[in-house]
C-alpha cells in the first residue's frame, strides 16, 4: 500500500483515491471506512458519485501512471478538534489530468454535512491543488443552473460562468490562474 496523498483544510482532509481504496469500496461501505480509519455514513455515495463514477474511477485509476496520481477522485473527510478522521462528508476531485492547461473538478456532498461551507473549502483545496501544477493554468466546473448551491460555491471561490455546460441546463464555470 503506498502512503495516502492528502491535502488538509482548517475542517477537512482530502485524501487522494488509490485503486485500493476504490476497490474497498465497491465492496461495501465498512471496507471503506476500514481503510480511511473514518466513518461512513448511510447516506455514502452522494448524488452524482453513484456506482457509475466509482467504475470510471476505478478503470482510470487501473491504467493510471505515477504522474496520474491525485487527478481523479477524492474522499473528503471531516477532522475532529484534535486533527484525527472523523465522517466521509464528501466525494470530490478532478475528471483526470490537465488537458490543454485545463483541469475540471467536481464535488458532492452528502446530506447531513450541506450547508456548512465543506463544498467552498473543498473547491478551495482542490483549486489550490491544481494550480501548483505549472501547467495548469484553468480550472472548470459545470454546475446545473437548477442548483444555486453549488453555483454559489463556485462564484465564492473566484470562478466565473464560461457558457453553458455539456448537459442541457448547465453552466459552464471557470476560474484563471493568477
Amino acid at each position: 500500500m503506498t502512503a495516502d496523498l492528502s491535502l488538509r483544510t482548517r475542517r477537512l482532509e482530502l485524501v487522494a483515491a488509490t485503486l485500493e481504496h476504490v476497490l474497498a469500496e465497491l465492496s461495501g461501505r465498512e471496507a471503506l471506512a476500514d481503510l480511511l480509519q473514518a466513518s461512513v455514513p448511510s447516506s455514502w455515495p452522494p448524488g452524482e458519485y453513484d456506482r457509475d463514477a466509482l467504475e470510471f474511477f476505478k478503470g482510470k485509476l487501473e491504467s493510471a501512471g505515477a504522474e496520474e496520481r491525485g487527478w481523479y477522485n477524492w474522499y473528503v473527510l471531516s477532522l475532529g478538534t484534535e486533527g484525527s478522521r472523523q465522517s466521509l462528508v464528501a466525494g470530490a476531485g478532478y475528471l483526470g489530468p490537465p488537458s490543454g492547461g485545463t483541469v475540471e473538478i467536481g464535488y458532492s456532498v452528502v446530506p447531513e454535512a450541506r450547508g456548512q461551507g465543506y463544498a467552498t473549502e473543498i473547491v478551495e483545496a482542490l483549486v489550490a491543488h491544481a494550480f501548483r501544477n505549472p501547467s495548469v493554468r484553468s480550472v472548470i466546473a459545470h454546475a446545473q443552473d437548477t442548483n444555486e448551491a453549488s453555483s454559489s460555491v463556485l462564484r465564492r471561490c473566484g470562478f466565473q460562468a464560461a457558457g453553458t455546460g455539456p448537459a442541457a441546463g448547465s453552466t459552464r464555470y471557470e476560474r484563471r490562474q493568477g
